[in-house]
């Protein structure tokens, strides 16, 4: 069985100079995929990773890493190959992403759940263990745009591993908030890594790699440059850092 699967996956993005003609603009939207003026953020991108495995990805800024999350996390889709994903994957990709600034704590916490597809008697049934979780107390009844950073990082993740996801995606967002909280994270990915799911997550922090994840992929200019034993991959990397 495969959890993530990419085959020869490559995305690209339209470059544009400035103010376009909208007949120039639609005729970019709608043209064959030729590459022309393109910036191809993935390139022939091909791996797998199996249910339980916990794999982490590292580059140098703009190696692609964020657009080969959001793949996963199906924000975004391929423009060569096919990316396949087993379950249900959530995903915390960006402080505060998929919560909207003017809904209190309560009401992201219903739109984040059924934006992963859970009905509302199973957001319902999760609600109290992402509450308490989180720890903001009754901040959760006032807006999201009244949190501290901290804040809502602690609801994004708490939603996150509260929601019983299949895939669990995280970019980076561990290192905002306290130690009490950091470690408490840290716990509770190792009991979804118990329980036998998949976690997919970037860092810069060589540490917090080597703790969770067995396995490395490391990409250079979007290309996939090595893949394999976190030890292995993180010596290589870091002799050409």
């Amino acid at each position: 069985m495969t959890s993530i699967e990419f085959s020869r996956v490559s995305k690209f993005f339209r470059r544009t100079a400035g103010r376009q003609l909208l007949r120039r603009y639609l005729q970019n939207i709608f043209q064959s995929g030729d590459g022309k003026g393109a910036f191809y953020a993935l390139t022939d991108v091909s791996f797998r990773i199996g249910p339980g495995e916990s794999v982490a990805l590292v580059g140098s800024n703009g190696a692609g890493k964020s657009t080969l999350l959001s793949l996963v996390a199906r924000l975004a889709e391929p423009d060569e190959g096919r990316v396949t994903v087993s379950g249900r994957a959530a995903a915390l990709l960006e402080l505060g992403s998929g919560f909207h600034q003017d809904l209190t704590g309560r009401e992201n916490v219903h739109l984040n759940g059924s934006l992963l597809g859970l009905s509302r008697k199973q957001v319902l049934a999760a609600f109290d263990a992402i509450v308490d979780f989180a720890d903001i107390g009754d901040f959760i009844d006032e807006p999201i745009r009244t949190y501290s950073a901290g804040m809502v990082m602690r609801l994004a993740f708490s939603v996150a591993v509260n929601v019983d996801p299949d895939i669990l995606i995280v970019d980076e967002v561990i290192a905002v908030g306290d130690r009490a909280f950091q470690a408490k994270c840290y716990e509770k990915i190792r009991d979804f890594q118990r329980s036998g799911k998949t976690l997919l997550c970037v860092s810069h922090v060589v540490e917090a790699i080597q703790q969770l994840c067995e396995r490395t992929l490391w990409l250079d200019h979007g290309r996939l440059k090595m893949d394999g034993p976190s030890a292995e991959v993180l010596a290589a990397y870091r002799n050409t850092a």
